[in-house]
């Protein structure tokens, strides 16, 4: 009884054992094939499911996550028979998981074979130097391919890099050569286009300073011209002043001299002199008239009659003295 009951007890415990260990969990980015009887039943989406046991069974795990695959190098040949070597980097995610796991043997090997036929064709339409500075056309088109091609295997190639180009090694020397000639040519076109610029701003600055050293002459003598002109408006002020205060002087004078010739006059006739004061003052002032420096003398006949008078008087005068 003992050992029926043992029996027993085993029995519930790996019936329960198996019924714990029916219930799964899918994480997060993964889908889970369930099969049952081996046929496709459904897929698994993440969280926690149920698996029947010795009924269904996992038949695939699919990771959706992008991934990321560097094939080898694949030997191509150019339009201009040149061969080389280029190995590429394919970026892919799963979209389906039946498809995947259904739809073709060893996925990976077969988009390996795609990718190389797609590119023995595609380098096979460019010529060597169309290759080597065509990467991004070449990228577009195997990505175009592959994607259309794997999309009936549940697979999404989102883009295709070239990783290497390697050309023949003659050809990689011959490259070179022509690398360093185009530098040397471009370090020559540099260095003459450095001369040029500099005796460009050479000129340029001695343009700059003749033309400073005209202006400075010019402004020279345009500053000494009105100096000049300044100095001789000067001294054609003074001596404009000069003949104004001497006119002014001579004018004065000249009032003066008259101011005083009518004074005497006015004192003259206050005094009432007689006729013989009178021809006595005009024998006065013919005397200063002949102090001049005329050859001529008209004499008035008055002053011939008071030649006479000045005589006589000079006679009484010697008389008196004697006496």
């Amino acid at each position: 009884m003992e050992a029926a009951e043992l029996i027993i007890l085993g029995l519930i415990l790996l019936l329960l054992f198996i019924f714990i260990r029916g219930f799964r969990i899918v994480p997060q980015a993964q889908v889970y094939v369930i099969e049952r009887f081996g046929s496709f039943r459904c897929e698994w989406q993440t969280g926690i499911h149920y698996l029947c046991p010795f009924i269904e069974r996992i038949a695939s795990k699919v990771s959706l996550k992008e991934k990321v695959v560097d094939f080898k190098p694949q030997p191509v040949i150019t339009k201009d028979n040149v061969t080389m070597q280029i190995d590429t980097v394919v970026f892919y995610k799963i979209t389906d998981a039946k498809q995947y796991t259904y739809g073709v043997e060893r996925p990976l090997q077969a988009i390996e074979n795609l990718s190389a036929t797609t590119l023995r064709n595609i380098i096979g339409e460019l010529e060597l130097d169309a290759t080597l500075t065509s990467r991004d056309v070449i990228n577009s088109k195997i990505t175009s391919i592959l994607d259309m091609a794997t999309d009936r295997w549940g697979i999404k190639v989102e883009r295709v890099e070239l990783k290497n180009i390697l050309p023949p090694r003659e050809i990689q020397d011959a490259m070179e050569k022509q690398m360093k000639a185009e530098r040397e040519r471009r370090e020559k076109i540099l260095q003459a286009e450095g001369d040029k610029k500099s005796q460009i701003l050479v000129a340029e600055g001695e343009k700059e300073s003749q033309i400073l050293r005209a202006q400075a002459k010019k402004e020279a003598q345009i500053l000494e011209a009105e100096a000049e002109k300044q100095a001789l408006i000067l001294k054609a002020d003074a001596v404009r002043e000069q003949k104004i205060l001497e006119a002014t002087g001579e004018a004065q004078a000249i009032e003066m001299v008259q101011q005083a010739v009518a004074n005497s006059i006015v004192k003259l006739n206050s005094a009432n002199p007689n006729e013989k004061v009178i021809q006595l003052k005009s024998l006065e002032s013919f005397a200063k008239a002949a102090d001049g420096k005329a050859t001529k003398i008209i004499i008035p006949s008055e002053i011939q009659g008071l030649a006479g008078l000045a005589a006589g008087l000079k006679g009484i005068v010697e008389k008196d003295n004697q006496n």
